[in-house]
């Protein structure tokens, strides 16, 4: 008999060959071949939200194939993604070659290996339409947001804008954050720091001021300081208080969507698509020597912290080889999910455990690498034995005023011998301190008054906003960097030294103009119980029409009083003025935002229509010509520099250029960092190089 089994990826198709062999036909629809049409909205309301959907003019050809290997197939199974949009794609594809509701054709890899294909193939059930439900719930509540927010925005604001539920609610965050920022008034504080020295050691540690007359001290001016400062003139310092314990130090769990963006923004720089592609990647298999095509870890898009008992078991059996069975906890750790997860995957894992990154290195491309090295360590730190800190907790009086410092050291590294989660290593302070007594007298090497200023909020980067999305209930594994991608590329947010997210001038008045009249749509509750709601379809407690009825009934009022509201009125996005003269009328020019991003305009249009790009130029002068280097980037955003005489000259590079000039030739050097780091010469004949300096290099 001929199987069919069609999947999403050709990598995953060609992996999933490997291990089903011969009788088995594996193609991949590469996404989605049925959606709704680009042209038109495609819902019809009036009829109960019945989406009109269309087959994808691109995939023609695939459809083509598909239909052609399904009518020379006896068995056909639809082995899509495990989640919610991958239900959706087989739900499309077995209307597409007329499989009926009832047949058990659909089949779930949790992992791409030979026990999770065997797993999967062995138990193939019928499509869930409850999960096909909430799917098309959420592409139906989008597709009216869009299509209806969209065009107020063109007429209120300018043509080509667009609105959506969750990207909305992203702006909104990082506008409200902005604002915050903005209006932060700073307040003075001081601190009172000793430098204090124990007979048992020469070497100093740090005890801070708490209590001034048995009263917790708030220190806001200098004079308060001085007075204090004057107090402990001459005073002796003594331990009055010496509390030793233990602490016991848990490992963080294994990934989850969220946790590794985050994890993989702090640790790695990575911005989630990348992280996402990388993962994706490692997911579908990658060609190991010796093994094939295989899949490095398990399904990447999950919320829930759930491991096999197969997995813990091939863990503790690699932990004891590796470290000793010390370093094993008395049973197998679990994880308890949220409340909200989503538990019909695993946490992403290594599929194979005792593949460690180093035996796999050579397979991978660096990205693939390292964030496989982050999800293996990750998961096998969860399940190894806890660190053990020896506390010491020391209150020191001087002059009725009482110090306390703190200090720790490590008894047993436990699962820290391996990895160190980056938000616990940061909260981590202090070290070990010298051995203290009580009743000992102490010498003060320094006392000294510190000024202070508290700090606004920090803006959100990548990892602090996926953070606060998940917290808040906003969207799912799937949707966060998707949505870092689209608000992006829409300009309404720019990334700012480095990692920081920016509203830009465009996403703040678009946000002012939703909060003023569809406040639910930027709302991050009213945002949260919508995603509650979808979840509550896919279990099958509330009918998917019935919950887009409830939303387009406000949501229809709203937009028409929002219409009467404005009638008229335009809200014009403000323009950043500089000092560049333009070079047809000699008025200055202004920093505007288009389609395509930032750009300068003359503040003389509409008489005076001059444009011309943003250019950002550098140290140093192009190796080829001589002319000005300038900053740009790639179309996926990656920075490299090139001549600003680009018509006729070539040259570009991935490498910064510096100030400094060859010793050899006098032409402008180049920086090249990485593990190969070094300060070069790029003109053609000269060999001019040297290692990075890092102090000098900087």
């Amino acid at each position: 008999m001929a199987h069919l089994v069609i999947l999403e990826s050709p990598s995953k198709a060609k992996t999933v060959k490997k291990y089903l062999g011969d009788g088995y036909d594996v193609i991949a629809s590469t996404g989605h071949v049925i959606d709704l049409p680009k042209s038109k909205m495609g819902v019809d309301i009036e009829n109960d939200f019945t989406p009109q959907y269309v087959n994808m003019k691109d995939k023609s050809e695939i459809i083509k194939e598909l239909k052609k290997r399904a009518k020379s197939s006896d068995i056909i199974y639809l082995a899509t993604d495990p989640d919610r949009e991958g239900e959706a794609i087989a739900w499309h594809l077995s209307h597409l070659l007329g499989i009926g509701e009832n047949e058990p054709v659909r089949v779930t890899f949790n992992e791409i290996t030979k026990s999770g294909i065997q797993a999967g193939m062995s138990s193939p059930r019928k499509i869930d339409t409850d999960i096909v439900d909430a799917q098309q719930a959420r592409r139906i509540l989008d597709r009216i947001v869009g299509y209806k927010l969209s065009p107020f925005l063109w007429k209120k604001v300018r043509r080509g804008l667009s609105a959506g539920r969750v990207q909305s609610v992203a702006v909104r965050l990082i506008v409200d954050r902005e604002n915050e920022i903005r209006n932060f008034v700073s307040q003075e504080y001081w601190s009172i720091d000793a430098k204090l020295i124990a007979s048992s050691s020469k070497r100093g540690f740090a005890a801070k001021l708490a209590e001034v007359d048995g009263e917790k001290v708030e220190i806001t001016d200098q004079a308060q300081a001085d007075a204090i400062l004057k107090r402990l003139e001459g005073a002796d310092y003594i331990v009055s208080g010496l509390k030793k314990s233990q602490r016991k130090k848990q490992p963080a769990p294994p990934f989850t969507t969220s946790t590794l963006q985050q994890e993989a923004s702090r640790k790695l720089s990575f911005q989630a698509r990348r992280t996402m592609k990388a993962a994706q990647e490692l997911y579908e298999g990658v060609e190991v020597p010796g093994m094939g095509a295989v899949g490095l870890i398990t399904y990447m898009r999950t919320d829930s912290l759930r491991i096999s008992d197969e997995a813990k078991a091939a863990a503790a059996e690699l932990i004891k080889d590796m470290y000793g069975a010390e370093y094993l906890p008395e049973k197998p750790r679990t994880f308890k999910s949220k409340s909200n997860a989503q538990d019909a995957h695993e946490a992403i894992r290594p599929t194979t455990v005792s593949l460690t990154p180093d035996q796999v290195k050579s397979a991978l491309t660096s990205d693939q690498y390292k964030l496989y090295k982050l999800v293996w360590e990750r998961f096998m730190a969860s399940q190894m034995q806890n660190a053990v800190l020896d506390t010491v907790s020391v209150d020191i009086t001087a002059a009725d005023c009482l110090f306390k410092a703190s200090g720790y050291s490590v008894k047993f590294d436990g699962f820290t011998k391996l990895y160190v989660d980056s938000g616990a290593a940061e909260s981590e302070q202090g070290g070990a301190l010298p051995v203290i007594t009580k009743g000992e007298k102490l010498k003060a090497k320094e006392v000294k008054g510190n000024q202070h200023f508290t700090q606004p909020p920090a803006r959100y980067n990548e990892a602090s906003l996926i953070k606060e999305l998940e917290e808040n209930g906003i969207g799912r594994p799937s949707t966060y960097a998707p949505t870092i991608s689209t608000i992006l590329d829409r300009h309404y947010v720019e990334r700012e030294s480095g990692n920081q997210l920016k509203p830009t001038s465009l996403g703040e008045v678009i946000i002012e103009l939703l909060k003023g009249h569809f406040d639910n749509i930027v709302d991050v509750k009213f945002t949260a119980k919508m995603e509650t709601e979808l979840d509550n379809i896919e279990k099958g407690s509330i009918e998917w029409v019935q919950v887009l009825k409830s939303f387009y009934g406000r949501f229809a009022k709203t937009l028409e009083k929002a219409e009467a509201d404005m009638e008229g009125k335009r809200v014009k996005v403000p323009d950043e003025p500089t000092d560049i003269v333009c070079e047809e009328c000699g008025k200055n020019m202004v920093i505007k935002i288009g389609p395509y991003g930032k750009f300068l305009g003359c503040s003389g249009f509409p008489e005076c229509k001059f444009t011309k790009k943003i250019v950002t130029e550098t140290k140093g002068n192009c190796p080829v010509c001589g002319k000005k280097m300038l900053a740009k980037k790639s179309k996926k955003g990656k920075p490299f520099f090139g001549c600003e005489n680009f018509q006729t000259c070539n040259f570009m590079t991935w490498d910064q250029p510096i100030e400094e000039k060859c010793p050899e030739c006098g032409v402008t050097l180049f920086k090249k960092t990485g593990k190969l780091g070094k300060i070069y010469c790029a003109k053609e004949g000269c060999t001019y190089e040297r290692p990075l300096d890092n102090a000098k290099d900087k």
